[in-house]
């Protein structure tokens, strides 16, 4: 009887060694990681002019669209083109909105004015041609759309790059959309 207990007594000896030395060979636990959530973007700034009830410069959250920033400014007067907004257009940082209003004046029903002829706006305003690759700072926005942020950003890509080949290279210039270019495309030229 002896000889069972001392083997009972090896045996839960042998399992309590056994143990201490798994835990004594175990790597150590360390301080868990603390993920930190990642930064809040800035807003991006956004010039609306024209027939809005509160023009002026707005922050708007990343990804805002055209209406987000039409609505931020007020929305829309009682003579604003709505038609002629791409109110689902995404907006840059630096980009300008600009609501046309509805002209009083005969040139503006008059259908012969909307042609491409190149010296009046389809708002009826008179407007010259503008040589992308030789106009100033001024010219440039002198153009519907065009603001001082935009004209800079017109000259520096001029400058980075070289001369605009076709009006339509204008598009590759930060903050000229699809919307602007087709407000502007009569009014610009890259030939002397």
């Amino acid at each position: 009887m002896k000889n069972w207990w001392l083997v009972a007594l090896g045996i839960l000896f042998g399992l309590l060694g056994a143990g201490a030395v798994i835990l004594a060979s175990s790597p150590p636990r360390g301080i868990p990681i603390q993920l930190l959530p990642p930064p809040t973007p800035a807003p991006i700034q956004v010039h609306v002019t024209g027939a809005v009830h509160n023009p002026g410069v707005y922050a708007l959250p990343i990804d805002s669209r055209v209406e987000d920033a039409i609505q931020t400014a007020g929305g829309f007067t009682e003579v604003a083109q709505q038609d002629r907004i791409n109110l689902a257009a995404k907006l840059q940082d630096g980009d300008q909105v600009q609501v046309p209003a509805q002209s009083e004046s005969a040139a503006a029903t008059d259908p012969t004015s909307t042609q491409k002829t190149g010296e009046q706006s389809k708002e009826g305003t008179t407007f010259t041609i503008v040589n992308l690759n030789t106009a100033s700072q001024e010219e440039l926005e002198t153009l519907p759309g065009i603001g001082p942020v935009t004209a800079g950003k017109i000259i520096d890509y001029r400058l980075a790059n070289g001369d605009f080949g076709i009006i339509e290279e204008i598009q590759k210039v930060s903050g000229i959309g699809p919307a602007t270019y087709e407000n502007i495309k009569d009014l610009i030229t890259v030939s002397e």
